[in-house]
């Protein structure tokens, strides 16, 4: 072997055992993910966690970390993505499916917030506003302790399930920028195409609707169809959700006697009421 030949293979066996001797220590700032189904919506934040490490975070001058005005990358290395699973409203602005990066311009008493579709990593200096998908303005608050390390949430979950707030905080700040989902169109879309081929459905078709609040005619017809395959008016509780869309139609002496008969079948079971004699009392006692 030529003198050229050993050199490179030492210096081969120099590289190879340097990489295999790396050791593995914690990331300044380590990754972080929140994920969280919003209605039908897949919400889905990848982002690095910077610390406060007790430097002044947001400001003017040159003391502080991150400048108001300045465009900043809203967290450390690549920065900050969101992935939304289908079409939403975020601050009240249209939002296709699809993936984006959350880029923000801090401010002392307003953030403007923006999401954008072509990611710029860490170089704050190629953001193009032309790229925006969404601007907003939000108001900081002060979080009641000081957040070590960057934070995002997915919070306030609405009874309904269509709404809720991305969260930020660290330092000394914290805003939310409010999300908006529609998924009544997609259910009822499936409702339609399912319960041709699956009648073992129309009891949760008829549950959606009373949710809602909405068709409440159908979804008695939907109730009334399930109830009559086989022996499923022994299922009391799904008696019971006829007798609560009964009440909702204002039918109150059929909701009554649909109370009845589920609290009935309800004490005949031989593996117990599940609580629905007392719910099936109830419901009679508010309609009188």
């Amino acid at each position: 072997m030529s003198k050229i030949a050993k050199l490179t293979l030492i210096c081969l066996l120099f590289v190879t055992g340097s990489a295999m001797a790396q050791i593995d220590t914690p990331q300044p700032s380590p990754a972080g993910s929140v994920y969280s189904k919003v209605g039908l919506t897949d919400v889905t934040i990848d982002y690095f966690r910077p610390g406060v490490k007790g430097r002044k975070i947001f400001g003017s001058g040159d003391e502080f970390l991150e400048q108001f005005g300045e465009v900043w990358r809203t967290g450390a290395n690549s920065g900050s993505m969101i992935t939304f699973s289908t079409d939403l409203k975020v601050a009240g602005q249209d939002v296709k499916a699809g993936e984006y990066q959350i880029v923000s311009i801090p401010g002392k008493d307003e953030w403007q917030v923006m999401l954008i579709s072509e990611p710029i990593g860490g170089n704050e200096s190629a953001y193009d506003e032309s790229k925006a998908v969404v601007k907003a303005k939000v108001k900081p608050a002060q979080p009641m302790n000081v957040v070590e390390r960057m934070t995002f949430q997915i919070t306030d979950i609405s009874a309904d399930n269509t709404k809720a707030n991305i969260q930020f905080s660290w330092a000394n700040v914290m805003w939310n920028l409010p999300i908006e989902v529609n998924y009544k169109e997609q259910v009822m879309k499936d409702i339609a195409q399912k319960t041709q081929v699956n009648p073992a459905v129309y009891s949760q078709a008829a549950n959606f609707y009373l949710s809602q609040n909405m068709e409440l005619e159908k979804a008695l017809e939907y109730m009334n169809k399930y109830l009559a395959i086989g022996e499923n008016s022994n299922q009391f509780w799904n008696v019971h959700t006829k007798a609560l869309i009964l009440k909702a139609l204002g039918k109150k002496k059929e909701a009554i006697e649909t109370a009845k008969q589920s609290m009935e079948t309800a004490k005949a079971s031989p593996n117990g009421d599940f609580g629905y004699v007392k719910r099936n009392q109830d419901l009679i006692d508010s309609l009188k």
